[in-house]
Order: C-alpha cells, then sequence, then structure tokens
C-alpha cells in the first residue's frame, strides 16, 4: 500500500486508528457499522499548528478555520482520503492548543456519525461510560468514549455538513 502523501509531514494515523478499534472490541463496542467522519491531529504550539496549517494546505482544502473554546481549529478536506477498514477518511481536523494545556502531538480523536439519539445510542451500550459533558452543546452535540490511545466521540452530523450549514 502505498504512503498517503500528508505522511512527510504527519505520522500515518492507521497505528492510532489500529489501537484504537482493539481498544474498542475490549470493551465490547462494536461500532464497525458506523462511519468514521473525520479524524484529529493535535500540537504542542502555535507555532507548530500555523506551520501544519500551512503545509496541510498542499494536501486538500481549508474548510474552516474558527475559534471554539478560545482557540482556532482548522479543518482540512483532503485531496485523497485515510483509508481505515475498508472507510475513506476525508476530513481531518487541526486544533490549535488551549493556552495553558499540555498536548503532546500525535493523532487525538475520531468521531463517528450516529443515528439514534443520544439516549438511545448510549443505551444500545449502556455497559460503556460515555462523557456527556458536550451533550448539550449549541453546534454538534456528542457524547465521547476515552481510550488509552484517544477517544472516540459521536454527533449526529458530519462535519462538513455542520460547516457548511449549521456553523
Amino acid at each position: 500500500m502505498m504512503p498517503h502523501p500528508t505522511n512527510k509531514i504527519l505520522p500515518s494515523p492507521l497505528p492510532f486508528l489500529q489501537r484504537l478499534f482493539v481498544e474498542m472490541q475490549d470493551v465490547k463496542a462494536d461500532f464497525s457499522d458506523l462511519t468514521i467522519d473525520h479524524i484529529c491531529y493535535r500540537v504542542e504550539t502555535e507555532e507548530r499548528y500555523l506551520e501544519l496549517k500551512e503545509k496541510l494546505s498542499n494536501f486538500g482544502k481549508i474548510l474552516t478555520e474558527k475559534p471554539i473554546s478560545g482557540r482556532p481549529i482548522a479543518t482540512f478536506r483532503l485531496n485523497k482520503p485515510f483509508i481505515f477498514q475498508d472507510q475513506k477518511i476525508y476530513l481531518l481536523e487541526l486544533p490549535a492548543p488551549k493556552a495553558g494545556r499540555f498536548y503532546a502531538e500525535d493523532w487525538e480523536h475520531i468521531e463517528m456519525v450516529i443515528e439514534p439519539s443520544f439516549e438511545d445510542f448510549m443505551a444500545q451500550n449502556a455497559h460503556l461510560d460515555f462523557d456527556t459533558k458536550a451533550i448539550t452543546k449549541k453546534v454538534n452535540p456528542e457524547v465521547r468514549l476515552t481510550f488509552p490511545s484517544g477517544s472516540v466521540k459521536f454527533h449526529h452530523y458530519p462535519l462538513d455538513y455542520v460547516i457548511k450549514y449549521l456553523d
């Protein structure tokens, strides 16, 4: 398999995704029927954010960059998707670090779109410990599961739809 073009500037997301899906299987979280909407890459510094934002524009189109929770977040639609388990992941989210918080540079989370209400989805997966602190967000509410490798967020609309119509 050919390396992804972004491997020139970012590590491959495949080891991260493989670890995350093994961790989900370990807790009997089967989300194989859900689509990965986007993947998030965290950076340690504002300077690194600006550098990667510029470089990533060579590999796709920036859909938006706007402040969320006090720092800018850029979202790209890649020209060539990441491929994982027959899924094509076109969207890459790049948040600048929050002031006063440390983030090691690496892949951090994925987001998946669900159809049922959050209440029904969590009831179907009642054995899991969902973080619901973002369930009441005004734009694109979500619930989250956290694993050693990163987190999985679940929401009702794809990020590119949110950017275009709801943001």
